[in-house]
């Protein structure tokens, strides 16, 4: 054990010497490799200097290279999360689709329920929860099939029970809904194999558009009584089918402005969105929402005109402009303005030019019937502005109409948009003809419909209507529809346009119901129950820095924007590229 140890101590011995001299030859090499020669850095500067640039550069270059090598396999996308705020414009006083009318309710109601067939980005009828739609040669007979595995957002399954129970529900004329005309006299059943089968009074060849109806769960519905679905609990809490579901209503103020909370549906057809919360505020004021969009406080709106982008912060937002199938025209009264010369002679020294100088990028508007709706070879030719002989024509119609020349005419419309401005031009050019004009601008809503448009009570009414996805014209042209809950808002009888409207529905042939379409228009500018003005736009204001619609797609109505919803983003990310 003692020799163990006296070994030890001179192991110790030996490293504490050899460590002492490697410590006197490292300071010695110290002082003569680096502290002797630190005099002669002086000459050799440049030389350091030179080489610390290039090792920068070097850096730099390698940095930069990766950079852009990145984009080659890398790309920016959207992934799942965030939440969506969409300013729109009027009251939510319901939640059941088939009472909605403001742009709100509208809005919510495209966001929570599905129809059969919708209209899709190329501007035409699509399938929705239809998976086919079919007819037999006469079209008065359809045939539906519903996709595989369709559900409601509470899990329980939808078939056909839920289409059957929503069309004769929609039937009954104890519940007034907008979709009522579409389903009259049509009986819906289901064949052995499944399929809806709808039986039509007469052929229609643009059913298909028909059944852009919402849908409606009967195990929730099933027993209320038609005349009670508005007040039942499911007109504030609804149970759909469509990308998000409903949350719940959160109320702001005491003016009716509202906020809707929705949450993405997993049990979507079209697969559960990427944006996991959507909310729709309700504003009643057009420029709340010009103020919302500069605080940053919502995401988007589609409320807003050409004229308000330098009211809205460009920095934060673009601006996405697409054409819908509406359409503005001034609506001749014909149980006024009865003569057809008198009108002849009012749009003959109307500058049309002049009118439309108001708009920004806004189509002319000439016919009811749009150029992408129907292959018409040539238009008929529309008279050419000429002021002096429309002047003549009109004084020598006021000399026989005393009553016509001492009280005038009234142009009428509603507070949105260019309409004002538009009817004030109007108004203008028809003074200037020789006729005494009076403008009245009232706010759109019940009011207007009651004391307004039901009682036709106008002489011009500048007004904007939908022209939808086909170039069906029979409810504004044709005479039964001239009446006070009718859309013929010209009030124009002519048993030969009514029948041509009305058996272009029924003509399957496409060909033979071009022709009678080319026939109505030429009784159209020849009667002038109306006059084109423009095609509508939506001008769309969104965050830069989210993904919603592509401006290549064909919207119809406004609430079309939200066709492809589910593939909208607000939270990028990198993701790269598959090799």
């Amino acid at each position: 054990m003692k020799n163990k140890l006296s070994s030890g101590q001179k192991l110790a011995r030996k490293f504490t010497r050899f460590s002492r001299k490697a410590g006197e030859a490292t300071i010695e090499h110290v002082e003569e490799n680096i502290i002797d020669r630190i005099g002669h850095i002086r000459r050799v500067r440049l030389l350091i200097l030179e080489w610390a640039l290039l090792v920068i550069a070097i850096i730099f270059l390698s940095l930069t290279q990766a950079y852009w090598y990145s984009d080659s396999y890398a790309v920016v996308t959207y992934k799942e999360g965030g939440t969506y705020i969409e300013a729109t414009l009027g009251e939510v006083k319901t939640l059941n689709p088939l009472f909605a009318s403001s742009n709100s309710e509208k809005t919510v109601s495209k966001l929570v329920f599905s129809s059969l067939t919708t209209n899709d980005y190329t501007g035409h009828s699509g399938y929705g929860l239809a998976k086919s739609v079919s007819t037999t040669d006469n079209g008065k007979t359809w045939k539906v099939r519903l996709r595989d595995n369709l559900k409601w957002s509470d899990d329980t399954k939808l078939t056909n029970e839920d289409v059957i129970f929503t069309a004769e529900l929609i039937k009954n004329p104890l519940l007034n809904s907008s979709y009522s005309s579409n389903l009259a006299g049509v009986v819906v059943e289901e064949d052995d194999d499944e399929n809806l089968i709808f039986k039509l009074p007469a052929v229609n060849a643009y059913f298909a558009t028909a059944l852009d109806f919402p849908i409606l769960p009967k195990h929730i519905l099933e027993g209320v009584s038609p005349d009670l679905i508005l007040e039942h609990g499911f007109s504030a809490k609804p149970i759909g089918s469509g990308p998000y579901i409903y949350n719940h209503t959160q109320a702001i103020g005491n003016l009716g402005e509202k906020s809707i909370y929705l949450q993405s549906n997993k049990n979507y057809y079209k697969g559960k969105p990427k944006i996991d919360s959507f909310i729709i505020h309700a504003f009643v004021k057009t420029d709340d929402i010009v103020n919302a969009l500069n605080a940053g406080t919502v995401t988007a709106s589609g409320e807003l005109t050409a004229g308000d982008i330098d009211r809205v912060n460009s920095v934060n937002f673009n601006e996405k402009e697409s054409s819908l199938n509406y359409g503005v025209f001034a609506f001749m009264n014909l149980e006024r303005l009865g003569s057809k010369d008198l009108r002849t002679a009012i749009r003959q020294g109307i500058d049309m030019t002049k009118i439309r100088s108001v708009l920004k990028n806004e189509r002319p508007l000439d016919y009811p019937i749009l150029e992408d709706q129907v292959d018409i070879s040539s238009y008929p030719k529309l008279p050419e502005y000429n002021f002096d002989d429309a002047k003549l024509k009109l004084e020598s119609i006021l000399e026989k109409n005393e009553e016509l020349r001492k009280t005038g005419i009234t142009v009428e419309t509603v507070n949105s948009g260019y309409l004002p401005e538009i009817s004030e031009k109007l108004a203008e050019q028809i003074r200037s003809l020789g006729i005494k004009v009076e403008v009245m601008t009232l706010d759109s809503g019940q009011d207007f419909f009651l004391n307004v448009l039901s009682p036709r009570n106008y002489d011009i009414l500048v007004y904007e209507i939908g022209l939808g996805p086909n170039p069906d014209v029979f409810a504004y042209y044709h005479s039964t529809e001239a009446n006070p809950n009718g859309h013929n808002l010209s009030n124009y009888k002519n048993v030969i346009v009514s029948d041509l409207v009305l058996s272009a529905t029924r003509t399957m042939n496409h060909t033979l119901r071009t022709k009678k379409y080319e026939s109505f228009l030429r009784y159209f500018v020849n009667d002038v129950p109306a006059i084109g003005i423009y095609q509508s736009n939506i001008h769309y204001y969104v965050n830069r820095n989210v993904r919603a619609f592509s401006q290549e797609n064909r919207l119809v109505t406004a609430v079309d924007r939200f066709y492809d919803v589910e593939k909208w983003g607000i939270e990028k990310t990198s993701k790269n590229r598959t090799p």
